[in-house]
């Protein structure tokens, strides 16, 4: 909370500006390309890091694939994950998130302008739903971000069990899987600091269709978390 009051203090006199624009955006998102709306997402992003006092240090961005229809696979570690990610990417991409956090102020209009799909993991038919629309979606050119541990974890630089149904999506679109490996990204929302901080965020070579098109998404999944995992403990302190 103090780090977020850090950011709105330092960009006091845009902060009415840009959250109207933000909250109108969200409204009538089918006014404005996809782009526009994820540039927009963009700036705003980026100036609530500079004022939050936050670094994100970047590696791997060449890896992102030249054409969309790819889906990004990150361990999860708190409510500034997506900002991150977000700044590493000039591609636009939408999430598929769970329903807790689909109300949050700022969050709520943000997955708005992504259009962005709110999961109920208790609904079955519901996911299935979802799990089929962003497959079709992919197929059409659009890029998506999927946290397979399905909640943020509570202990630093862990990574949780990734689930296989996480990866339904991209075997059905039999696209372009892309693992990132987040590092300190739980310091910027979820500690009492407003230390400066750097979030690392690496992009790992993607898992392209012929390379997991013979896994089932339990072992795709296996495999995705070794890769984030080996990347953390080889860059975590550094």
């Amino acid at each position: 909370m103090k780090r977020i009051l850090l950011m709105v203090a330092y960009n006091i006199f845009l902060v009415p500006v840009f959250w109207f624009k933000l909250c109108y955006y969200a409204k009538h998102v089918e006014k404005y390309t996809e782009e526009q709306r994820y540039a927009l997402l963009r700036f705003i992003d980026r100036r609530a890091i500079k004022g939050g006092r936050i670094t994100i240090d970047i590696h791997g961005q060449e890896n992102y694939p030249k054409e969309s229809g790819f889906m990004m696979f990150p361990n999860h570690q708190g409510l500034f994950d997506v900002l991150a990610i977000m700044q590493t990417c000039e591609k636009p991409f939408s999430v598929v998130m769970k329903k807790e956090v689909q109300n949050i102020p700022f969050l709520k209009q943000v997955f708005a302008c992504m259009k962005a799909y709110a999961i109920d993991r208790e609904d079955v038919r519901q996911s299935m739903k979802v799990i089929q629309q962003v497959a079709k979606e992919v197929q059409a050119g659009r890029n998506y971000l999927i946290f397979p541990e399905g909640t943020r974890t509570k202990n630093p630089n862990t990574v949780h069990e990734f689930k296989g149904g996480s990866f339904k999506s991209a075997t059905k679109a039999k696209c372009p899987i892309v693992p990132i490996a987040l590092i300190d990204s739980y310091k910027s929302f979820d500690t009492k600091s407003i230390e400066r901080i750097k979030v690392q965020v690496h992009i790992l070579k993607p898992m392209l269709y012929e390379e997991y098109k013979d896994m089932k998404t339990v072992e795709i999944a296996a495999e995705v978390k070794k890769r984030i995992e080996a990347v953390i403990a080889e860059n975590e302190g550094k």
